[in-house]
Order: structure tokens, then C-alpha cells, then sequence
């Protein structure tokens, strides 16, 4: 017991003497550099595991940016770097899907074609919780992106949680060299009406745009629907080329704010390329940053009908500083605005580790309550403050009461049910001829497979929501029989915001001054 004292004593005067060695000094007076100096110095010199003085420097920056309180703010290494690089050129050995961020958790919103991870039916809307065993709650969504990616022909399992699935999911896919083109396929949807589908801004997304544009005027379009939906952003530059295909020259894009009150004016300095074709643009919940800009500039010059729902706000500008040792460190350094002055942006932030919206009711597609009104070129009402809002609100189709059953039933064996149905329409795909039909022997045969598989699901369940089925099988076969465009004309009948797209077209007429008049008469009916 007398040992047991000392002990404890000794102990007691050790913390008192390395405590004291800092506290002696008036608190007052204490700077900022020396607190830093002094804790750098205790913990590469005593801290139990040893760190080199570099790796504790580096903890620091990552530490200090992950205190800011930016949830867009990220410290990249040079390994990371050669990630975000390769996928901004386009291609990467991954998985093939786009996620962000949602409640601390990386959330799939894009699944691309071809992929392993359409190969193993990961799903929009599943949420990564494991990537090989390591959780990922509270991690940059940069450094989940990154974890996905790989050698090609490595090995990934992630866990996934999927909405009205109690236990998650576990899917191993085997990494894929992946091309993602900003725009995968253009296309005529009627004889005068063009369709371009644009995924993402990288380096090369308005030479696409430009060339899509070319290829459907040739054909004979005489007005296209520019489609943003499921676009998360990306490069601010080649936002402010594609708005300027359909701008006047020196019309202004976007204007930017930032620290000390430096105004930041961006306009399109080229010839436009279509300065008159009629345009209705398609945005949805994850149009976010740079999708932003284009549809909110072309909305506020009267120069397209803005169609879907309520875009994802975020009107921040973020900078990447090259800093020692090949490190870049991404910063907000300001605000973006449209043309007529308004930020559309959403403020979130961050709670407990995790990115929080302050404000939910701004999501809904035709929630205008309490917004901040702008005014377009023509004099229309146009909204700030939570996204771009969309000059005619429509939601997509949802699936009927049989149809939602199935897919119920189907939820746990989802990565199985997809990868199925990837193989037979492999096999199909050589068997089948423009305006083929689902037959009742390949539902037999999915079901069959399926039970092979070990699922059992109720054969009643599975007649009743079979156009479910349908659709899925349909669709893979149609895009591996005659590619991605066939496959989307071919489920046009389901797309209820580019259906509504062509019936704007339509009732403006064809010519840019009847869509003008159009666009008006939305703003007095409001």
C-alpha cells in the first residue's frame, strides 16, 4: 500500500511538472503559434506511438480543414490527386457510380451502364456504409470515391443499406476500367426535337455539348431538350462555355463574391453557337453547382423553360491551392449568383460529423413560400434561395401498388435479381429485333433463375408486378441490343418530366419567339 502511494504520488508531481511546463506562462498572453508549436512538439516527442514530425503536421492541416466547418472543404494527398484527376479527364479503374453526400453517408445517385456496379444491381438511392470492412460514416466523400477505386480487375465489397431492407447488403464487384463521357449518347426524340443527356462537367463537357448540338442539327432538330438531371457539377468553366452555346456574346453566366468583396463577373466571350433554338432544360433534386449555373442562366435571360423539380442549391465557389509536398487543399472561397443577382444556394452544415440541410421545406418541387423573387430578362418571377425552381413542377412516374410489392419482395436479393437479368439479356440481346416485346417465356425463365438462385418469392407476388420485370429486362436488352438512345425512346412513355419537356416545345412553337411568349404566359399563371 506504502508502494501503491508513492506510486500514485510520482505519478501526480509527472503530470503536475509537464502541465505546468505549459500553463506557467499568463493565459492571456499565450499566441496562437506557440499553442500550436508547443502541442506539435509534446506529441512527436512523447506521444506513446512514435510519429515522424511530418505525418504531425499533416494531421494538423487535416484536422484544422476538417474543424472549419465547410462541408465542401478536403485536403487531398498526392495519391488522392491522381484519382481526382483521372476522373475529371473521364476515366478510372472503379465501379462505375456517382454518389453524394447525405446525413454523413454516401448515397448512389447515379448508376452508369456497363459497369460492375450495374452488373450487381447496386441501385440509386443505397447508401454506403462499409467499403472492404472499413465503415465510412464521417469520411469525405472524396476519400469514399477514392476508396471504390482501383486497380482494374481488384476486388471491392461494399456494404450497402437500401431503403425497406432491414439487414444491408453486401456486394463484391470487381473493379472495371470505367469511361464516363459527360455525354454518353444524343438523340433525336422526334423528327425536330433533340435530346442530350449531360452527366457531368469534366474537361471535356462542352466539346461534347457543342458536338451533340452539331449532330442534331444536322439530323434536322430544330430545338433541344438539355437534360441535367442526376448532373452533381463539376468544372465552372466549361458551365460557363455550355450556357454561352446558347447565349448572346458578352452575355453575362454567372458572378461570383468572394472574401474582401472581389466581384467576379463570368460571360460568354464566343460566338454562340445556337443563339436561337428552342430550349427546355431538365433538372431534378441532385442538379447541384455547376448544372446550377446553366439552367439558372439560361432561366434568367428567358432563353429555356426549366422543367422537373427543385434543384439541389449549392451556390458556393470552391478553390484548390497547390501546397507543400503535392498536397492541394480545396476551399470555399465564395458565393456564386445568376445573372439577375440571385443565390440560389441551400445552407447546410455540419453536425456531428455529419452534413445537415438547416432548412427542408425549400425541397419541395413547388415550394415557393418565403423565397426571395428576382426578375428575368422578359420581367418574369424567378426564385432564390434553396435550388433553381423549375418554371413547370413535374414529378417522375411511380411505380403501382403491384409493381411496389415486387420490388419489395426483390429488395434483398437485389445485387442476385440484377446480375440475373444483366446475363439473360446478354443472352437475349442477339435473339430480339427493333419493337420486341417482354414474352411470357422469358418472365417463366427469370423466375425460374431466380429460384435457382435460392430466392423465393411468391409466384402471385411476381404475375401481379411483372411490368416491373418487364421494364428492367426491356431496358437492359434494349441498351446491350441497340444502345443507350433506343433504350431511353423506348421508356419514354415513363419519363414524365420529358414528356412534359416535348409538350412545351410544342405548345411554344418552334421558333424562339414563340417559346418566349411561352415562358411568359408560365409567369402570369403562377
Amino acid at each position: 500500500m506504502h508502494n501503491a502511494r508513492r506510486a500514485g504520488f510520482a505519478a501526480a508531481l509527472a503530470i503536475t511538472f509537464v502541465m505546468g511546463g505549459f500553463i506557467l506562462p499568463d493565459r492571456a498572453t499565450m499566441s496562437g503559434p506557440g499553442l500550436f508549436r508547443d502541442v506539435v512538439t509534446i506529441i512527436s516527442t512523447r506521444y506513446i506511438d512514435s510519429l515522424d514530425i511530418s505525418a504531425v503536421y499533416e494531421r494538423a492541416a487535416e484536422g484544422l480543414v476538417s474543424q472549419l466547418g465547410d462541408p465542401y472543404a478536403e485536403l487531398y494527398s498526392p495519391e488522392d490527386m491522381e484519382d481526382f484527376t483521372a476522373t475529371y479527364e473521364g476515366h478510372y479503374g472503379g465501379v462505375g457510380m456517382m454518389i453524394e453526400s447525405h446525413q454523413g453517408l454516401p448515397v448512389v445517385r447515379r448508376v452508369f451502364p456497363n459497369t460492375p456496379a450495374e452488373r450487381r444491381g447496386v441501385a440509386e438511392g443505397d447508401r454506403v456504409l462499409t467499403i472492404d470492412g472499413d465503415p465510412v460514416e464521417g469520411w469525405p466523400l472524396e476519400r469514399v470515391a477514392n476508396t471504390l477505386k482501383g486497380r482494374p480487375g481488384s476486388i471491392v465489397e461494399v456494404r450497402f443499406r437500401r431503403h425497406g431492407v432491414p439487414q444491408p447488403i453486401m456486394v463484391r464487384m470487381t473493379r472495371a476500367v470505367v469511361r464516363i463521357p459527360a455525354v454518353p449518347f444524343s438523340t433525336p426524340i422526334t423528327d425536330n426535337v433533340g435530346y442530350i443527356p449531360l452527366l457531368q462537367f469534366n474537361e471535356t463537357a462542352a466539346a461534347e455539348v457543342t458536338a451533340a448540338l452539331g449532330e442534331l442539327s444536322a439530323s434536322g432538330a430544330t430545338s433541344v431538350i438539355l437534360d441535367l438531371r442526376g448532373n452533381s457539377g463539376g468544372m465552372l468553366d466549361q458551365a460557363v462555355r455550355i450556357a454561352g452555346l446558347f447565349l448572346p456574346l458578352g452575355a453575362p453566366v454567372a458572378r461570383q463574391w468572394e472574401r474582401g468583396g472581389e466581384d467576379i463577373r463570368y460571360v460568354n466571350e464566343r460566338q454562340p453557337l445556337a443563339p436561337d433554338l428552342p430550349v427546355v432544360v431538365l433538372v431534378d433534386g441532385a442538379s447541384a453547382s455547376a448544372a446550377e449555373i446553366v439552367a439558372g442562366a439560361l432561366q434568367d435571360h428567358d432563353r429555356a423553360v426549366v422543367v422537373g423539380s427543385t434543384s439541389f442549391g449549392k451556390g458556393l465557389v470552391q478553390t484548390a491551392y497547390r501546397v507543400e509536398g503535392d498536397y492541394v487543399l480545396k476551399l470555399t472561397t465564395g458565393k456564386w449568383y445568376t445573372p439577375s443577382g440571385r443565390s440560389i444556394h441551400r445552407e447546410r452544415t455540419m453536425l456531428a460529423g455529419r452534413l445537415v440541410e438547416v432548412d427542408d421545406s425549400v425541397h419541395f418541387a413547388t415550394g415557393r413560400d418565403d423565397r426571395p423573387t428576382y426578375r428575368s430578362v422578359g420581367g418574369r418571377l424567378v426564385y432564390g434561395g434553396g435550388g433553381i425552381t423549375p418554371d413547370l413542377a413535374v414529378e417522375p412516374v411511380r411505380l403501382d401498388e403491384a409493381a411496389e410489392a415486387l420490388v419489395r419482395a426483390l429488395l434483398p436479393y437485389s445485387p442476385e435479381f440484377h446480375t440475373l437479368i444483366s446475363d439473360y439479356a446478354t443472352e437475349l440481346k442477339d435473339q430480339v429485333e427493333r419493337g420486341f416485346v417482354v414474352t411470357q417465356e422469358w418472365r417463366d425463365e427469370v423466375y425460374s433463375r431466380l429460384a435457382e438462385e435460392g430466392v423465393g418469392l411468391d409466384r402471385e407476388i411476381y404475375d401481379a408486378g411483372s411490368r416491373y420485370v418487364d421494364r428492367i429486362l426491356a431496358d437492359r436488352i434494349g441498351r446491350m441490343a441497340f444502345g443507350e438512345a433506343y433504350a431511353m425512346i423506348r421508356d419514354l412513355g415513363h419519363d414524365r418530366p420529358l414528356l412534359r419537356g416535348l409538350e412545351v416545345i410544342r405548345e411554344g412553337g418552334l421558333e424562339q419567339d414563340g417559346l418566349l411568349l411561352y415562358v411568359s404566359s408560365i409567369a402570369q399563371d403562377r
